[in-house]
């Protein structure tokens, strides 16, 4: 068997004088950054996800799900469980940090560069916080879903990136008052991450 593979390897090196050369150019290591040719860009990821987790003494836990569905268009789908019957406004909070027992470790809502007002995810008003997902209604079991599809965030280009932030479900309906909707305590958290 070895004389056969090394027959092989010394009739391939007669056809192809640069066979040897190749088989020895390539590093055995990867090599550290900075170093040869720039490394391929990596395309965004096409789906990321965040884990609601209970805070402030609550028992709400759900999913929020991210899927690029075509060029600058996201489909977000939230679920919720373990809510009080009733609207919670979920928004996208600037910091990806929910260790804080009350989630504000999260900061504020996600407004690059502050230029706009808080407003509705259902209004077509492309001027509020990309970070603004509006209210899930929660029934009698304690669960709630809402689906819809954004283009004022992305996962990871552009200013208007999610990706590493948190997502925060309130105590109360968001009543799209300024500055920030008289939501409420922070009752789940989590942050997104790649899927």
């Amino acid at each position: 068997m070895i004389t056969a593979l090394l027959a092989l390897l010394v009739g391939g090196c007669a056809h192809d004088p640069h066979a040897v050369s190749h088989v020895h150019d390539a590093p055995s290591a990867p090599a550290n950054e900075g170093e040869g040719a720039a490394a391929a860009p990596v395309a965004a990821p096409a789906r990321a996800a965040a884990v609601l987790e209970p805070r402030s003494a609550s028992t709400v836990r759900g999913t929020v799900t991210f899927a690029e569905t075509g060029p600058g268009v996201v489909r977000v789908d939230i679920a919720l469980e373990g809510a009080a019957p009733g609207d919670h406004a979920v928004h996208i909070h600037e910091n990806g940090d929910c260790s804080d027992p009350e989630a504000k470790s999260a900061g504020g809502h996600f407004n690059p560069g502050g230029a706009h007002q808080h407003g509705n995810v259902d209004a077509a008003d492309l001027a509020k916080h990309p970070g603004d997902f509006g209210n899930v209604t929660v029934g009698a079991d304690g669960r709630g879903t809402k689906s819809f599809e954004v283009t004022t965030v992305q996962l990871v280009t552009s200013e208007t990136g999610v990706m590493g932030r948190a997502v925060v479900v309130h105590a109360k309906a968001d009543e799209f008052t300024q500055p920030v909707g008289n939501a409420g305590g922070r009752q789940a958290c989590g942050i997104i991450v790649a899927k």
